[in-house]
């Protein structure tokens, strides 16, 4: 077993601008695209479920990225063509939207046409090839890298280009109208902002990134994913959002972002025992993700480890969103330990199945990775996936 590489940024964009040449080229003047885009999936350090709760997170962009390429077309029909790469289908998506049953993966894209529409921005008619090395349903935001990477296809293509902040949201706006998963701000703006060697620490209320050195060679950032399907569409993601919200209501608070551990443990008579639960997880989330950025900063990573044990325990018995497998590859990590090169591991993304995240020492990664490998296999029979990352650039244009 060896760690993954991913796959080259210019390789996948040679790949893209072949196929749409294959597919499209023979109906343009020159068989180019008109303009090239990536954006990257992410992974969230620390912070799980807090955005939505007007708190705080701790992501960065990974080196796997979702690239569009795409020409504004000249016969006058006011659709937009996309092809994918990764799903091997077409769809074709009318400008004036008229109810057509799309595939699961079109549905973000079509919410991506609405949503600037509706931002009074002229999208124009065209065609796309998309191609992508973010693992799906994994939970390192495929859709985000998706949404973010056919939005700044759209800006270049429309001739206009809005701030990082304002695509971010048009983009969750997306997720929310064309998948239905009402999702908090996290995963878009970390594809849309994130910063090469850095961290963003996101105040989810003022919507403020605040970006952290991550430098140092020593510590890798491990990712494995459990191969247990994560979707989060159906229903848990916003039956966890609602009892939030029901809690917060409860407590006469705005949000979660606005009660402490030591309040809500004075208030517990006020909630019922799964919204205490759910709220237990969010108050005490919050102040563990500002306590890893500034350990992080310190590169206090016996401390960046324990908060990152501590989060998924909560994930795990509070906010009940993990399964046995994701469960199992945090215990063996924990059982490799400092002395074997793990610093700390935790589930990340939104639950029920996906990816762990896992600080390692970079000299030990290879030897961490396959004892995680046997074990997990011995453990579940299911082979997982790992790959080390280093923090990436967001989303940006490459052509055009």
């Amino acid at each position: 077993m060896s760690i993954e590489t991913a796959k080259p940024l210019a390789d996948v964009v040679v790949g893209v601008k072949k196929t749409f040449a294959d597919k499209f080229g023979a109906e343009k003047f020159s068989a180019g695209p008109q303009c090239v885009t990536a954006a990257p999936g992410r992974v969230n350090l620390i912070g799980e479920h807090t955005d939505y709760n007007d708190g705080f997170v701790l992501p960065m962009a990974i080196d796997r990225q979702t690239v569009v390429a795409a020409s504004k077309r000249d016969d006058g029909r006011p659709v937009v063509r996309l092809y994918s790469m990764t799903m091997g289908g077409d769809a074709e998506l009318s400008l004036e939207p008229d109810g057509a049953e799309l595939p699961g993966w079109a549905k973000y894209a079509r919410g991506v046409i609405d949503a600037y529409r509706e931002e009074g921005i002229e999208v124009p008619a065209f065609d796309g090839v998309i191609d992508s090395t973010v693992p799906l349903g994994g939970g390192l935001s495929s859709s985000a890298a998706l949404e973010v990477s056919l939005a700044l296809a759209i800006e270049t293509l429309a001739g206009v280009s809005l701030p990082g902040p304002q695509r971010a949201l048009l983009c969750q706006k997306a997720e929310h109208r064309g998948a239905g998963v009402p999702c908090g701000i996290m995963d878009q703006f970390s594809s849309a902002l994130c910063h090469k060697d850095h961290l963003m620490l996101l105040d989810c209320r003022s919507q403020e990134p605040h970006m952290a050195p991550f430098t140092d060679p020593s510590v890798s950032v491990l990712i494995t994913n459990s191969n247990v399907k994560h979707e989060l569409t159906g229903g848990e993601y916003a039956e966890r959002r609602q009892q939030c919200e029901a809690a917060a209501e409860a407590l006469g608070v705005k949000a979660l972002r606005d009660v402490t551990p030591e309040q809500l443990a004075a208030n517990a008579s006020k909630l019922e025992p799964l919204p205490f639960k759910r709220a237990r997880h969010i108050t005490g989330e919050n102040p563990r993700t500002e306590q890893a950025a500034a350990a992080v900063a310190a590169s206090d990573w016996a401390t960046v480890g324990e908060l990152m044990y501590a989060s998924h325990a909560a994930m795990r018995d509070d906010f009940e969103i993990t399964v046995p497998e994701i469960d199992t590859l945090v215990e063996i990590a924990r059982e490799i330990g400092p002395a074997g090169g793990v610093i700390g591991s935790r589930m990340t993304g939104g639950g029920f199945g996906g990816c762990t995240v896992t600080l390692v020492r970079t000299d030990k990664a290879e030897e961490v990775a396959r004892t995680i490998t046997e074990r997990y296999r011995a453990a579940t029979g299911i082979e997982p996936t790992c790959f080390t990352t280093r923090p990436a650039e967001g989303g940006r244009v490459l052509e055009g």
